[in-house]
């Protein structure tokens, strides 16, 4: 399997049953296809729509049925379709269980960086903003480097999305919870040491005793 099919896989074991989860643009919208139906998890995208499923197939794609950010998607059963406004107070009023996002970059502090690379032309913040703010747990599914650079680093050199620290950060080498301490490395990928996440790794872990393999769903 390839590095963001691992971090989709390993990221759905975080969702729990029955609950308002909201999933980003990219990679993030690859967990639904993870989540076992039958847990009862509605997928929320801030364009408004609750009940997001899986990519349809090719030539099955409805084009008033898409995410925030344009991509084609599936609706399941039971599912709704609100205004941005009510998507928005769904977000800002606490009401979400979970959001799982993208990252530019997570420093020691447990910040996230997601929205904006300087010298680049972006659309905007979108809600990414609100989702930290909001949302009672924040999950970051990136790759663990790009270009050679780690994106664990000691300080974000790109802007914050927001002040509050994240719950946890999924990737392609390792899962690694921010803390008021630091970040402590809690997983690694399969075949993949200790040593290898350190090397690729800019900021300073903490290592508990044990660091087990993650498990993939």
């Amino acid at each position: 399997m390839d590095a963001k099919e691992l971090i989709a896989r390993r990221v759905a074991r975080e969702i729990r049953p029955g609950s308002l989860v909201n999933l980003g643009i990219g990679l993030p919208s690859m967990v639904a296809n993870f989540v076992p139906a039958d847990l009862g998890v509605f997928f929320q995208a801030e364009n408004g729509v609750i009940g997001l499923g899986a990519r349809p197939p090719e030539g099955m794609e409805d084009a008033h049925l898409t995410d925030a950010g344009g991509g084609f998607v599936t609706a399941v059963p039971g599912a709704a379709s609100i205004d941005s406004a009510m998507s928005f107070g769904l977000i800002r009023g606490g009401h979400l269980d979970m959001t799982v996002l993208g990252g530019l970059q997570v420093d020691e502090a447990g910040h996230l960086a997601n929205w904006k690379v300087p010298g680049k032309m972006v659309p905007g913040m979108g809600g990414a903003m609100d989702l930290v703010t909001g949302a009672a747990r924040v999950v970051v599914a990136m790759q663990h480097a790009a270009k050679g650079q780690s994106k664990i680093v000691p300080r974000c050199t790109l802007p914050l999305t927001a002040l509050r620290r994240v719950d946890l950060v999924v990737t392609d080498l390792a899962v690694i919870e921010p803390t008021g301490s630091g970040l402590i490395l809690r997983e690694r990928a399969p075949g993949v040491s200790v040593e290898e996440i350190r090397a690729a790794t800019e900021a300073a872990l903490i290592l508990p005793d044990t660091i087990p393999e993650m498990l993939l769903a």
